[in-house]
């Protein structure tokens, strides 16, 4: 709990932080966030993650100091381990052997740390730091401001998604108050990818389809995509937003083949729609509109049990309201 993890900043003094493999926003501006709040307070503190920053966030403050690192070295007082379901999440062999601090926002997080601070009712990891920054009296910098921002931007779909709250567009008043430029923000996520997403983009695109009710859309990327387009990390950030923008589509899933046989696979809707219920049957998780999983097996094979969980997911969330049966749901691949 909070108060949990206040103590424990006030009582030692050398801290790591780290968050998930193939970092987001939330994870990497919370990360350098909470870095720059410890800094302040006296505190010896780093950000060690395993895999690369995407460029979008290497204009954030202190971004060029993160660590890069493969197992633990050495012993710290505690480990903040940010928005991770799961102890194996960051990808760093020997954490587990840390004393660890578990922050997160998803109800679907394990509770795998020593000291485990979870609150689903945050718009992002990002809005917990700066109620840790308030709860422990620190003053919200300039470098504190701009990491929190870019967490908060990019959970929330610039604050257009289910979880912004009046409480999220209140911490964002005040984090603009202490300096921070919003459209520097947004020009960093929205308006400075290389031409390789656009390359990107269009492949991924042409293998969209829907099924026979026109709601629920889908669509692959493969290895051989990924390296005829030249991808850079981040250049597919939001791909599975972008069949949303149609008014019919509810539920939107995104595959990508990470090798051979082994897939990551994003699921976003609208609404009512609950794609965490169907990622934990793939033994994924996230939030109630946006969640991921990961599944192995033939890719045709392993496509069709997606679609198809979420075409009766689909079925099942609107069923009560108008009155859709699971006939309405025609699963067509092509």
């Amino acid at each position: 709990m909070l108060s949990q993890v206040v103590e424990l900043i006030e009582n030692k003094h050398n801290f790591a932080i780290t968050t998930h493999a193939r970092p987001d926003g939330d994870g990497i501006g919370s990360s350098l966030g909470l870095c720059w709040l410890l800094r302040s307070l006296g505190k010896e503190a780093e950000v060690i993650v395993s895999d690369g920053i995407p460029a979008t966030y290497h204009t954030l403050p202190g971004a060029d100091e993160i660590i890069h690192v493969a197992e633990m070295i050495g012993k710290y007082d505690a480990v903040f381990v940010i928005e991770c379901s799961d102890i194996e999440r960051p990808g760093i062999k020997n954490l587990d052997q840390q004393f660890t601090v578990n922050i997160d926002h998803h109800t679907t997080c394990e509770h795998f740390g020593t000291i485990n601070w979870i609150d689903p009712t945050a718009s992002a990891v990002g809005e917990m730091i700066y109620n840790l920054c308030k709860a422990i009296g620190g003053r919200i910098s300039r470098e504190i401001a701009e990491c929190l921002y870019m967490a908060l931007v990019t959970d929330t779909g610039s604050f257009h998604f289910p979880n912004t709250t009046d409480r999220t567009l209140k911490v964002a008043s005040e984090l603009v108050k202490a300096g921070v430029k919003p459209a520097k923000i947004s020009e960093a996520v929205y308006n400075s990818y290389p031409w390789s997403r656009i390359e990107l983009m269009s492949k991924v695109l042409a293998t969209v389809k829907r099924d026979a009710s026109g709601r629920v859309a889908w669509m692959r990327q493969t290895l051989e995509m990924r390296e005829s387009s030249g991808m850079l990390d981040g250049d597919n950030n939001g791909f599975v937003n972008i069949p949303l923008a149609a008014k019919e589509i509810v539920a939107s899933i995104y595959m990508r083949e990470v090798r051979p046989q082994f897939y990551r696979v994003s699921l976003r809707s609208k609404g009512d729609i609950n794609v965490a219920r169907i990622a934990e049957k793939f033994g994924g998780g996230g939030h109630k509109n946006a969640a991921g999983l990961r599944i192995e097996g033939d890719w045709n094979e392993c496509e069709r049990k997606i679609v198809a969980a979420v075409i009766e997911s689909v079925n099942d969330d609107i069923h009560t309201t108008n009155g859709y049966t699971l006939n309405d749901y025609e699963l067509t691949l092509v």
